[in-house]
């Protein structure tokens, strides 16, 4: 692209096919660390927007003296402070629906893994134990008859809740408020919430309003036969507490997306037998992950082109940033 386009700067590591499809549209100058003090304040007045997959500091949005808009690659923007990001009159979109399903369909395999200890099973057999030692034990735990309660009832919430009343499983949730849409049991607490279900699955963002909502009380109410699932957020819960419920038993099994302090996984959670972990692979398909990129792509060329935003934040639509003013 041309020098005359608008330059987005690729703020920290960055999906290879976002980037080259940026490249196809705008000047792109990429930053491998989260450090501006490698740009001279000329490069940092050339930059239009911010493409970035996770956190930007506000120290960074303030340094940049004409950018406009802020494209996050992922749904979760906890690591924008998009609020910050209006007073500066710079937009901030996301990337909803494309990842929904595959968010969704790694939330049900992981779910699978827990109960049924399919990894362990796997490694049995891989190993040759199944012919020394037996068949793999049979698991504490099946999906018939269960309850499942979903903290977090979006997109991504209701399609987890779809792909589980497909295996018999009741529905149960909690939000900030209740739905009208839907016929699920509704719990005004999480703590209720936990007490209802047999297995919690926390699907909501994070951000200040669901730091550490999943706590020790909460992890109590669910109970020493209860599983827990987190494909939201890391920051949504205790870790500590988390720890200490699957080393005593206050909850049988967990299975866990997302950590407090990724990509660094306490070894106290590493080292128990009654978790699963996968390392934030919800929407890690290649497929999925193109079609993040292209959305943050055709966000910053809307805005550009002064057409409308196709999926700004709340805080960009509560400020009016959904569209560029034509100069």
């Amino acid at each position: 692209m041309t020098s005359s386009s608008p330059t987005v700067l690729v703020f920290g590591p960055y999906n290879g096919d976002g980037i080259a499809e940026l490249e196809k549209r705008f000047t792109v100058r990429k930053l491998e660390t989260r450090d501006l003090s490698g740009l001279s304040e000329a490069e940092r007045a050339e930059v239009n927007a911010v493409a970035v997959a996770g956190h930007i500091p506000n120290s960074a949005i303030d340094a940049l003296p004409h950018l406009e808009i802020i494209g996050h690659f992922g749904v979760g923007y906890d690591g924008v402070d998009a609020a910050h990001a209006a007073t500066r009159g710079v937009a901030v979109t996301n990337t909803p629906d494309v990842l929904t399903e595959e968010v969704a369909d790694t939330t049900l395999g992981l779910l699978l893994m827990t109960v049924r200890e399919l990894g362990r099973a796997e490694e049995h057999a891989r190993s040759g134990r199944w012919e020394t030692d037996g068949a793999y034990p049979l698991t504490r735990f099946s999906l018939r008859g269960k309850t499942a309660g979903i903290m977090g009832l979006g997109r991504i919430g209701l399609a987890i809740a779809k792909r589980l009343e497909a295996f018999g499983v009741t529905i149960r949730y909690h939000n900030r408020s209740q739905r009208t849409d839907v016929t699920y049991g509704y719990d005004d607490t999480l703590e209720g919430l936990a007490k209802a279900v047999d297995i919690l699955i926390v699907a909501a963002p994070g951000g200040a309003s669901t730091e550490k909502a999943v706590n020790a009380a909460v992890l109590g109410a669910l109970g020493s036969d209860g599983i827990f699932i987190n494909i939201g957020r890391g920051s949504t819960v205790d870790e500590p507490a988390l720890i200490e419920a699957l080393e005593k038993g206050t909850i049988a099994r967990a299975g866990l997306d997302v950590f407090a302090d990724e990509p660094r996984i306490p070894e106290a959670l590493r080292k128990l037998d009654n978790v699963v972990l996968l390392p934030h692979v919800a929407s890690a398909s290649r497929d999925t992950r193109r079609a993040m990129g292209q959305l943050v792509a055709d966000n910053l060329s809307a805005w550009f082109a002064g057409d409308a935003l196709p999926t700004t934040v709340p805080e960009s639509d509560k400020a009016g940033l959904t569209q560029r003013k034509k100069s």
